[in-house]
């Protein structure tokens, strides 16, 4: 069974999604955006519980999900769209867990060179 460690904190997870959920507590990442008011959220279900509040201060059916212009590269995983594929691929590694950058001193790995940097310190 594959296992996600956390380079941040070195919690595992077996679920890709369970883990790319962990991450986004050590990024502030907040990928899912109301396209009502421009919110974003950390988890689909916060944003689709914020969703059903506004859909309760208007009648009629919910507005359609528009795709962003200008953003042709969407994540699979969890539909965040990106401008370019460099910024699709640093994305995915919320989702794959990859570790790129390693500490020559100690070891640790780190999905983002930010954080590695930030551990060389």
């Amino acid at each position: 069974q594959k296992s996600y460690e956390c380079g941040e904190c070195g919690k595992s997870f077996s679920c890709s999604s369970h883990f790319s959920k962990h991450r986004r507590t050590h990024t502030g990442e907040k990928p899912f955006l109301c396209l009502h008011c421009g919110k974003s959220f950390n988890v689909s279900s916060n944003l689709y519980r914020h969703q059903r509040a506004h859909a309760a201060e208007r009648p009629g059916p919910p507005a359609p999900p528009a795709r962003p212009r200008g953003l042709p590269y969407k994540c699979e995983e969890c539909g965040k769209s990106f401008r370019r594929n460099k910024e699709l691929v640093t994305h995915q590694r919320l989702h794959t867990g990859r570790l790129p950058f390693q500490c020559d001193h100690c070891g640790k790995s780190f999905s983002w060179s930010s954080h590695f940097d930030r551990h060389q310190r």
